[in-house]
């Protein structure tokens, strides 16, 4: 399937892999689950009206909507949106056809819509979890949730969230690759688009500290799951959930944040007439951030009992890491100041924002004072300065929207409502939050409230419903264009001065009639097909590559179809609890604290996972024999990875996001074993013999991998066979020595359930050997494609590929082994 259906058609919608297709399904999406978080905070602040709670709610459903209104916005609406904007846009502001690997981008999409669905689906399921959007230990596990009822649906918006972070990592990847192989020629990093900018440092953020959550949300599951006891035990649990989750969290407000300046930067250039001041230095301040945001985290934990050394120099870099920001507000002043200001919708919100956003700043750095920390946090301080933050990047999110609608939608709004909208926003959001600096003393997350407060809290619920109704009138705004509003032309902004302002609004499928460049300084296009006439060799393989870039295919069922196997499956894994506790029960040395406290086994649950797995194995093998040609550009600038692939590059890129979480899962080892005492610890493994022989089968099997690629070099099938049947047979070897090693355990009534040391012992161990399991799988592929169709023979590169992932699982072991072997 190539050919993609009229934007009419449902069919359209299943199928498309074109980004600018992908980028309107993620904006649709995004606002949908904006909704949805919305009316869940409307319910509450409706709730917290008086000082006991109106009654609209119960305890147990204020923690859910509390709880389910974090996860939405934070996940689900902040981060989704931004990449909306940057699928539509960021190829045409870089010269770019399309994303480097299309169909990873559509199964992105798919990832996340399913991840919401799962997420909505748990409170049919005995309810939403409801420890709070950072779910916090010992409260995340089965055995500290109030109501056992609900296990299901905890486990439901837990699977949510790890299938949310395969789509940010696929989407990650995708980016990175994109924005540094396929930039139009003459188009080098220091003069890409400020929106550009933000993003490919938000990507950069985001491989890292999303894969740090994936390890913990994936420990997590396991607990829940599997009964094992990483964060049900009281020998440091909460304090590895907060290390691991906060690693993650605090490079989240930027992750967020980022795409919303270089939103206002874009604006600010626009509705000013003037280059944004200071430039270059702004770019260098935010790789600061980029870079200081991963050194902050402790901050969130100054109330633990980290030592008040490790806590002062946390708040010294946290001081530190406001500084770039003050240069980038700065900045934008000066642009405002030195320039010829237009007061339209997308200014206003962005000027908005950039208001909200000091004083938010301002307020944190009370937060950063360990001292005032101590009084602060736990406190609706907390939560006015955080929304005062993230809300004031969906404020300027907010001026993205009006500010490319006519390069979307081909059509032009009414700046009345425009302003309308924003004025009702705006005193709204300070109605709202404001008011929550002054109810402080009100403990976070519960209605109970000091009487005193309560004139406050009714301020704040009144400003929540003039914000919800601002909300009505953009989308009203919006619909009224869409139906009848003028025609657009193709750049509405008089001092616009990115590339996706020169093309027709809204862009033709393949963005642009000629080939971007920048080589004379300017945009320029040139028809490369016209210039092959002329002869010679370049001019022949522009020629060649035009030719094959009008074949480009934007349409797949495949990553739709494995978005659907995954939902369906992790849907199944929603309720296995019950099963594992039957299990545990059985063997007679079950988990403290769990027995007879779930619910009774449900057998759709097992069909269910069962008819995920083979949904998502057929559409995998498809999506793996499908032909589909996305061509890299042929003329493009690529520092500082010339000499590297696109697929390459990905592999590369996904490679560091995996060392990040094996880096987790390895770390919670060091830091729990560090916890207890390095020799109190309890060695698992019942002898050395199996993890040394494992070693050597490991390393042979990275030989043959080896060996496999020379033979594809030398179009030898039969070697390469051989090769990779070798692969195999090892890889089955080093998992049946697994399987032994653990029967052995199992059979001295050692479960993963037993204490610390085995739930460690068992689960890095086994996320090992799933990546193994995983390699098989793919070596399996590889020799039905060598028998079926010759592949690999004439392009080699799969086979290298594969090899750079099998060695990566080698490499992990070889630091396994002596940690719980030798040690």
């Amino acid at each position: 399937m190539s050919d993609l259906p009229p934007m009419t058609s449902v069919k359209r919608w299943l199928v498309t892999t074109n980004h600018k297709d992908v980028g309107i399904l993620y904006l649709s999406t995004a606002l949908f689950f904006l909704l949805f978080g919305g009316i869940l905070a409307l319910l509450f602040r409706a709730h917290l009206w008086e000082a006991g709670g109106t009654g609209l709610l119960t305890d147990n459903e204020f923690n859910q909507a509390v709880s389910a209104h974090g996860l939405l916005m934070v996940f689900w609406f902040l981060s989704p949106i931004a990449s909306g904007f940057a699928n539509y846009l960021i190829p045409l502001q870089i010269g770019a056809d399309d994303l480097a690997f299309p169909r990873l981008n559509a199964l992105s999409y798919w990832f996340y819509l399913f991840s919401g669905i799962l997420l909505a689906l748990s409170f049919f399921q005995g309810g939403h979890f409801a420890g709070g959007w950072t779910m916090y230990a010992p409260l995340n596990v089965p055995t500290y949730t109030p109501a056992m009822e609900a296990t299901t649906g905890g486990n439901a918006t837990i699977l949510a969230l790890m299938l949310f972070i395969f789509s940010i990592t696929i989407g990650t990847v995708n980016f990175l690759v994109t924005i540094h192989r396929s930039r139009a020629e003459g188009l080098g990093l220091w003069n890409m688009p400020m929106f550009t900018w933000s993003w490919l440092l938000t990507v950069w953020m985001m491989l890292f500290a999303f894969a740090a959550l994936l390890a913990a949300i994936l420990l997590l599951s396991i607990d829940r799951l599997f009964l094992t006891q990483y964060f049900a035990t009281d020998q440091g649990s909460g304090l590895l959930w907060a290390h691991l989750f906060w690693f993650f969290g605090h490079p989240e407000v930027y992750i967020v944040f980022f795409p919303a300046l270089g939103i206002m930067f874009e604006t600010f250039q626009t509705f000013t007439g003037r280059r944004l001041v200071g430039r270059k230095w702004v770019i260098i301040a935010m790789v600061l951030v980029t870079v200081q945001s991963f050194l902050v985290w402790m901050h969130h934990m100054f109330l633990t009992t980290i030592n008040l050394e490790i806590k002062t120099l946390m708040m010294a870099t946290t001081i530190g890491i406001s500084l770039p920001f003050d240069l980038m507000v700065f900045a934008l002043i000066y642009t405002m100041v030195k320039g010829r200001v237009r007061f339209t919708t997308p200014f206003l919100f962005s000027l908005g924002a950039l208001v909200l956003f000091i004083l938010g700043g301002i307020t944190g750095v009370f937060l950063g004072a360990v001292v005032l920390d101590y009084e602060f946090r736990g406190t609706y301080w907390v939560v006015a300065h955080f929304h005062y933050v993230m809300v004031s990047g969906v404020t300027a999110l907010i001026g993205g929207l009006y500010y490319w609608w006519p390069k979307i939608s081909g059509k032009m709004y009414s700046e009345t409502l425009g302003k309308l909208n924003f004025a009702v926003y705006f005193i709204g959001f300070n109605l709202l939050y404001f008011p929550l600096f002054l109810a402080w003393e009100t403990p976070r997350r519960v209605f109970h409230f000091s009487e005193s407060m309560e004139i406050y809290h009714q301020v704040a619920t009144v400003g929540a419903f003039i914000l919800g109704a601002s909300f009505l009138i953009m989308f009203y705004t919006f619909a009224k264009s869409w139906v009848s509003g003028p025609e657009a032309p193709d750049n509405p902004w008089e001092y616009s001065r990115t590339a996706e302002w020169s093309i027709t609004s809204p862009p033709p499928l393949e963005n642009w009639d000629g080939r971007p460049t920048y080589a004379s300084g300017r945009l320029e296009f040139v028809d490369d097909s016209k210039a092959a006439t002329d002869g010679g060799v370049a001019t022949s393989e522009a020629a060649t590559t035009a030719h094959e870039e009008e074949h480009a295919d934007h349409a797949s069922i495949w990553p739709f179809g494995i978005g659907v196997g995954m939902f369906v499956f992790f849907l199944g894994l929603t309720g296995l609890t019950p099963y594992m506790v039957e299990f545990a029960e059985g063997t007679g040395s079950p988990p403290e604290g769990i027995v007879g406290t779930a619910n009774d086994p449900n057998i759709m649950y097992p069909i269910i996972t069962v008819a995920g797995l083979a949904i998502l194995g057929y559409t995998l093998f498809k999506f793996g024999v499908e032909e589909f040609n996305a061509p890299e550009m042929a003329i493009a600038e690529r520092w500082p990875f010339e000499g590297v692939g696109n697929t390459k590059f990905g592999v590369w890129v996904f490679l560091a996001s995996d060392v990040m979480v094996f880096g987790a899962a390895i770390g919670a080892f060091v830091f729990m074993r560090l916890h207890m005492g390095w020799g109190n610890w309890e060695t698992v493994p019942f002898a050395s013999w199996p993890g040394l022989l494992n070693t050597y089968v490991l390393l042979t099997s990275s030989f043959t991998v080896i060996l496999a690629l020379v033979f594809a070099e030398r179009q030898n099938k039969k070697g390469l066979l051989g090769a990779l049947g070798a692969t195999l047979l090892l890889g089955l070897t080093f998992m049946g020595v697994k399987a032994y090693e653990y029967s052995v355990k199992f059979a001295e009534g050692d479960w993963w359930w037993s204490g610390i040391e085995y739930s460690i012992y068992f689960v890095t161990t086994g996320l090992h050997a799933l990546h193994v399991i995983l390699g098989l799988l793919i070596a399996i592929f590889m020799i039905y494609r060598v028998i079926s169709v010759d592949a690999y023979l004439e392009d080699h590169r799969p086979v290298e590929f594969f090899g750079l992932y099998w060695h990566f699982v080698d490499i992990v072991w070889v630091f396994l082994f002596p940690l719980f072997y030798l040690m």
